[in-house]
């Protein structure tokens, strides 16, 4: 596992892999009824607002129950609740890599981001590489105070606060609650990175420097998306918790900081 380690931490000292990563974003979706690349952004709002993966609303409201009883697990118990909250993080974004991201359309049938899927999957193997690998000290969070402004802005991810009718601002317990974010990649993973940043240095570099990566990727397409081709700000919004938390993990994934902060 040392071996395989070391690989990969000068694979990520590369110029080229981030220039790959990136370019897997771009492939080709597939569709099953005939599709003009034009509308990429189309199908993309199609499948994203529909995907298999909420084809079970009934669901929902325990995909926000785990999450907070790992968190409380984490603060309690330390390192013996950390494996717990890798396995979910990584069964859950390897979920929503493939869920996610194909969806049956009525304009273009089934459909496909092929290059979202291959980056979450991507990102879903370096967590499990971390279950295996036991890089990542849970025993105590950091103590440095500045470094918990991530809960507040992961906490309005997590929340969701989108009215399903207006797709404007809904601060309701029942969004809170129930809505579709814990089955969210845009929603999730800022959460996920959070968490990691709380702990680091003593984090595995190689998951926290890849899934923060692909989610400032996914983060500046979002803001494109949601902010320039669309009008829905208010969705815009609440994809900033994904680019501003992944920017900054993927920041802390490049220095050293003592042990004892």
């Amino acid at each position: 596992m040392d071996t395989m380690y070391n690989r990969l931490s000068r694979l990520i000292s590369t110029w080229w892999f981030y220039l790959l990563f990136l370019l897997v974003y771009f492939l080709p979706s597939y569709t099953a009824l005939p599709f003009d690349p034009q509308n990429t952004p189309e199908l993309i709002g199609l499948v994203l607002s529909n995907p298999l993966i909420y084809a079970y609303p009934q669901i929902m409201p325990l995909f926000k129950f785990i999450p907070v009883v790992l968190v409380a697990a984490l603060l309690l118990y330390g390192k013996r609740a950390g494996p717990w909250f890798l396995v979910y993080a990584a069964l859950l974004i390897a979920a929503m890599a493939i869920l996610q991201n194909t969806a049956f359309t009525e304009k273009y049938g089934l459909a496909v981001l092929t290059g979202n899927i291959i980056v979450y999957i991507v990102v879903a193997l370096v967590w499990f590489l971390e279950l295996l690998q036991r890089k990542t000290d849970f025993s105590q969070p950091t103590r440095s105070l500045w470094r918990y402004w991530v809960v507040p802005v992961a906490l309005l991810a997590f929340w969701f606060p989108v009215s399903e009718a207006t797709l404007g601002p809904e601060f309701s317990v029942a969004n809170l609650v129930s809505n579709s974010a814990g089955l969210t990649t845009c929603m999730m993973l800022p959460l996920f990175l959070a968490i990691l940043s709380l702990y680091h240095p003593r984090v595995n570099r190689i998951t926290l420097r890849i899934s923060s990566y692909a989610g400032l990727i996914t983060g500046l397409l979002n803001v494109l998306q949601w902010f320039i081709l669309t009008e829905h700000w208010w969705i815009g919004v609440v994809h900033l918790p994904l680019l501003t938390i992944a920017s900054y993990t993927f920041w802390l994934s490049f220095i050293k900081i003592s042990p004892r902060k």
